[in-house]
């Protein structure tokens, strides 16, 4: 048995990483299957926009609030835009910023995780106690101050989101982090004299990189869906630029329009289902590869 499976690691470890992403995608499940899909149907009109929507982001081109038809797919908004338009270009805006935001809170609050966990000392319990004050703040009702405060730009919501995300990053990488640095190999490392930089990327973040890139997404739709609520508020991402929370409270007295005013379904749940498409598509991925990760399998 102990042969077999040194035989295995041996076949696993010459596999390319082609390789090894073609036999994973072999095996995903329906469920993970949509959620790429999805997935890159959205990252691809975010990249494309300009190209695939037929008017302007911000271009007036026709009465308000007209229905669905030919010339506007998905009808108008509340000043003549059309709503397909807004609709591409609020996955540019919505998603990228979700994106950048995921990106620098994980930069921070993984940075500072790891470096706690190896470090020990005052330095953690500092961190961690400064940590904790932050999460006993809701993330909402904290954002909303902090912007009233400091302005209603993009720039500041980014910063504000990712600083508060951080924490929630800080202590998972803290967690897994401190499991690691605990094992021989790290010891052994340190007996060589390896420096910190080897010790993090060589020996740390290997073994704590699956949990954390299923933080990754999991944390990504928690920002993508707060900036779209703060920008439902009016204090997230402002007019004129398209924006999936936006486009919700522009046009959300549609919902109460007569059937023969509005034959189709009413403005407001366009975005709101491109909002909830994407968050149930990402947890699928997430569950997906955070099963595949753990090493469990299925009982047949």
């Amino acid at each position: 048995m102990t042969a077999q499976a040194t035989d295995l690691r041996s076949v696993r470890a010459r596999r390319s990483l082609l390789q090894n992403v073609k036999r994973a995608l072999a095996t995903a499940p329906i469920s993970a299957w949509f959620g790429m899909i999805v997935i890159v149907i959205y990252v691809f009109a975010a990249i494309f926009a300009p190209l695939i929507a037929p008017y302007g982001e911000a271009q007036v081109v026709g009465r308000a609030y007209q229905p669905s038809g030919p010339e506007f797919w998905l009808g108008t908004d509340q000043i003549g835009r059309d709503m397909f338009s807004r609709l591409i270009y609020g996955a540019r805006n919505t998603i990228g910023i979700a994106f950048i935001t995921t990106l620098l809170s994980f930069g921070i609050g993984g940075t500072l995780g790891v470096l706690t966990a190896l470090k020990r000392g005052w330095l953690d319990q500092g961190i961690s106690r400064i940590v904790d004050a932050f999460l006993a703040i809701p993330v909402l009702i904290f954002a909303l101050m902090l912007l009233a405060v400091f302005g209603k730009s993009i720039l500041n919501l980014i910063l504000i989101l990712a600083l508060l995300d951080s924490t929630r990053v800080f202590r998972l990488a803290r967690a897994t982090a401190l499991n690691v640095v605990v094992m021989d190999y790290v010891e052994s490392a340190k007996l060589r004299g390896e420096g910190m930089g080897w010790i993090v990327f060589k020996e740390v973040l290997p073994n704590i990189l699956p949990p954390l890139i299923t933080e990754f997404g999991l944390r990504f739709c928690f920002v993508f869906l707060t900036i779209a609520a703060l920008s439902f508020l009016g204090v997230g991402i402002q007019p004129p630029t398209a924006d999936w929370g936006s486009m919700v409270a522009e046009s959300k007295t549609l919902i109460t329009f007569p059937v023969k005013t509005f034959p189709y379904i009413p403005a407001p749940f366009y975005p709101a289902i491109a909002i909830a498409l994407l968050t149930v598509a990402i947890n699928f991925v997430v569950d997906w590869f955070l099963h595949k990760t753990s090493g469990l399998r299925d009982e047949k």
